[in-house]
């Protein structure tokens, strides 16, 4: 590591350390958190490092307690850790995609969900919407799972006064594809437009390994998809992914898609052939382009009726037993 690499380094420990402790803290505090982090300084280092955020304005000192982490402090800590969380997205899917255990000749274990923090009452006043985003074959496949206040999905917890709806993502594809010896390898995700129901081209492409955050998540955030059209008349733009995978599975995958799509986990919109453009995105010699459809698709209704939801792609895994057909969702929420 060249001296300006470590000195940046250790200026993003320091900058984490205040965040982290979350009150004003002084040199010895951070120092000492520092070390926890595998970081050696000693109390004049942080020191020396403090007094030039305090001219830069990322720190505030306040006399006989040390310092508190500013707004412009904040900011430039997201702005200098923004280039290692590059690929964040990329490997998280690779390491879900190892994690999930679905057996599809058993009809077992666990599979890759999303899951969304949505209100009971907001969860009916949209629920025909939603559940029209399944029957339309907008969705990945047809199964929901619904948790209740208190009940966690991983280090996620479902707060009161909501529901925690999880759907299958569409990272479940490639686990199941490379338990049958199909490698995957997964490029973007964006937003695909329709045409009288049936895909068109990408309108926007967000690259895996260009990003921190689920693309699809920011397309539903901001407000550039529009279910709601797909819905209506077929004619809008919904989430889907792209993915490559060997010219010689091209059968297989045909074979497992079906199988798939039999038991509430088809998602695959489009298997293009050996070396053949997708929806008019260029595919490398000896793969097939591979088009799927986006797990949090029914969420983006909400989003689009003004309605907040909270979610978040790739939650975690949820047992297949757990999963239920959408249709059975009204009886769910009623408790019925």
């Amino acid at each position: 590591m060249s001296i300006a690499d470590k000195k940046q380094h250790n200026r993003i420990a320091i900058l984490e350390a205040l965040r982290d402790a979350g009150e004003t803290v002084g040199s010895e505090q951070i120092a000492a958190s520092l070390l926890n982090r595998g970081v050696d300084l000693s109390e004049r280092t942080v020191r020396l490092y403090l007094k030039r955020f305090d001219a830069e304005g990322f720190t505030v000192n306040v006399p006989k307690h040390g310092r508190s982490l500013t707004a412009q402090g904040l900011r430039e800590l997201d702005v200098s850790t923004a280039l290692t969380r590059v690929g964040y997205m990329s490997a998280r899917i690779d390491r879900m995609t190892y994690r999930m255990t679905f057996d599809l000749a058993t009809r077992s274990g666990s599979v890759v969900v999303n899951m969304s923090l949505v209100r009971p009452e907001d969860l009916r006043s949209r629920l025909d919407s939603f559940l029209q985003v399944f029957e339309k074959g907008f969705a990945m496949g047809t199964l929901v799972g619904l948790l209740h206040p208190g009940e966690a999905l991983e280090d996620l917890v479902v707060p009161e006064g909501f529901l925690g709806l999880c759907t299958v993502c569409s990272v479940t594809l490639n686990g199941v594809l490379l338990k049958h010896g199909v490698p995957v390898r997964s490029l973007f995700s964006g937003l695909l437009e329709l045409k009288d129901g049936q895909p068109r081209r990408f309108a926007e492409i967000i690259a895996y390994e260009g990003t921190s955050i689920d693309p699809l998540e920011m397309f539903i955030r901001g407000g550039l998809t529009d279910y709601l059209g797909a819905i209506r008349n077929g004619n809008g733009r919904i989430g889907a992914g792209f993915r490559e995978i060997p010219a010689e599975s091209h059968g297989r995958v045909v074979a497992l898609a079906e199988t798939l799509g039999r038991i509430g986990l088809g998602a695959f919109l489009e298997i293009g052939l050996p070396g053949r453009s997708v929806l008019n995105i260029p595919v490398r010699e000896g793969c097939c382009g591979v088009v799927v459809i986006g797990g949090l698709n029914p969420m983006a209704v909400f989003e689009e009726s003004g309605i907040r939801v909270q979610s978040r792609a790739l939650s975690g895994t949820l047992d297949f037993v757990e999963m239920f057909p959408f249709q059975e969702l009204p009886m769910r929420i009623a408790g019925k």
